[in-house]
C-alpha cells in the first residue's frame, strides 16, 4: 500500500492535538495516518463496532514507532458523555467520523443508527463545548439530499430524507448549526459521496459496493447490481476526503465556518460503468474475469437513483480540489484490495 502523503500547505509547521472518532474505521484510520505523517499528535476514539484493530496495526507499521508514539487510543462509545469528556481533554480540533453507516442498516436497525449517529454526535458536541474545543469537523452524508431530483446536488437544495440514516445525518447538521450559533463553536459538516479506498470492509450485509464487488470478483462469486445498472453515484476516493477534513480543520476564513460542504469527485459513474472499470482492471492479473457479467436484482429500500455533487462551494470556501478521479483511485487502491480481500 502506498503511503498517504500529508498536505504540508494545510498542516504547515503547527502542532495540534487532534481527536479522531471512529479512528479504527476506514476513513478514520486514513485520517490518522495522514495526521501522524504530518507530525501531529492524535487521540483516537473507537468502540470497534465497525472499526478494526488491524486498521490501527497497519497505520502503526506504515508511520513507524516515533510517529506512532504521538498517538493515544481511547476505547469507548461516542454516545457516552464520560468517554467523550475523557477523549476531548486538551484537544484543539475534533474530526468526528464515528457512525453506524449504511442506508439498509438504518432501515433494519433504526434505533441503533440513531443512538450512534445522533446521540453520539450530540454527546461529543457537548463534551467539546465543555472542554473549550472550538473547531469541530464532522462527517455528514449525501443522503441528506433525499428525494430532491436536482443534479448536481447543491448544498442549499435539500429534499425529504428517504431513510433513518439520512434523518440522523440531517439531525447532526442541525445540532452543529445550533452549537455554532449558541456557543460560538466553529463547526464544519462534510457531506461524503460514496467514499472508497484502502481499509474499506467488504464483508457483511452492509458493505459498500466497491470493496464488495472486488472481493466477489476475486473469489469467483456473483456480482449483483441492486436495481438498474444505470443507477449512478459520485464515487470519491478517501484521499479526497482526507484533504477535505484537513482543509475544514484549518480554514481561517470566517465565511467558511458553520457550513456544510459536498465532498466528492464531481463526476457521476453508473453501476454498469463501475462494474466494467473494476473487471477490466482486475482481468489483467486474473484473465478468468475478462468475460464476467453482473446479475441484477431489485433496488434497495431507501436508496436514491442518482447522486452527483456540485463541489463549487468547497472549492471556493475551503480550497478543496479533488486529486483522485475514480480511475486514479482504483489504480492506487487495487493492490491493497487484492492483498486484503481475496
Amino acid at each position: 500500500m502506498s503511503r498517504i502523503e500529508p498536505i504540508p500547505s494545510v498542516l504547515g509547521t503547527s502542532r495540534r492535538l487532534w481527536l479522531v472518532t471512529g479512528v479504527a474505521g476506514f476513513i478514520g484510520s486514513n485520517l490518522l495516518q495522514s495526521l501522524l505523517e504530518g507530525d501531529q499528535r492524535v487521540v483516537g476514539l473507537d468502540n470497534f463496532a465497525t472499526g478494526k484493530p488491524t486498521n490501527l496495526d497497519e497505520v502503526r507499521r506504515l508511520v513507524g514507532p516515533e510517529r506512532w508514539s504521538r498517538f493515544r487510543f481511547v476505547e469507548g462509545d461516542v454516545s457516552s458523555p464520560d468517554v467523550c469528556g475523557a477523549a476531548v481533554s486538551g484537544v484543539h480540533v475534533v474530526l468526528h467520523q464515528a457512525a453506524l453507516g449504511s442506508v439498509p442498516r438504518s432501515v433494519e436497525e433504526p434505533l441503533a443508527s440513531n443512538a450512534a449517529n445522533v446521540t453520539g454526535h450530540l454527546a461529543l458536541l457537548e463534551a467539546a463545548r465543555r472542554a473549550g474545543v472550538r473547531r469541530f469537523v464532522y462527517a455528514s452524508s449525501s443522503s441528506v439530499y433525499g428525494d430532491s431530483p436536482t443534479l448536481p446536488k447543491v448544498e442549499s437544495d435539500l429534499g425529504r430524507p428517504l431513510s433513518p440514516y439520512a434523518v440522523t445525518k440531517l439531525a447532526d447538521e442541525l445540532y452543529a448549526t445550533v452549537y455554532g450559533e449558541l456557543h460560538g463553536m466553529e463547526t464544519v459538516g462534510l457531506r461524503y459521496f460514496n467514499v472508497f479506498g484502502p481499509r474499506q470492509d467488504p464483508e457483511g450485509a452492509y458493505a459498500a459496493v466497491i470493496p464488495k464487488w472486488i472481493a466477489a470478483m476475486l473469489r469467483g462469486e456473483e456480482v449483483r447490481i441492486n436495481g438498474s445498472g444505470e443507477i449512478s453515484r459520485d464515487f470519491c476516493h478517501v484521499q479526497n476526503v482526507v484533504q477535505a477534513n484537513l482543509l475544514a480543520a484549518t480554514v481561517t476564513t470566517p465565511a467558511a465556518l458553520n457550513q456544510a460542504y459536498n465532498v466528492a469527485a464531481g463526476r457521476r459513474t453508473t453501476l454498469d460503468e463501475l462494474f466494467a472499470l473494476l473487471r477490466d482492471r482486475l482481468a489483467g492479473r486474473h484473465p478468468r474475469l475478462a468475460g464476467l457479467r453482473p446479475t441484477y436484482g431489485p433496488p434497495r429500500l431507501g436508496d436514491v437513483l442518482h447522486s452527483l455533487a456540485d463541489i463549487g462551494k468547497a472549492r471556493r470556501l475551503l480550497g478543496y480540489e479533488p486529486t483522485h478521479s475514480i480511475e486514479r483511485g482504483l489504480d492506487e487502491s487495487l493492490a491493497w484490495y487484492e492483498r486484503n480481500l481475496a
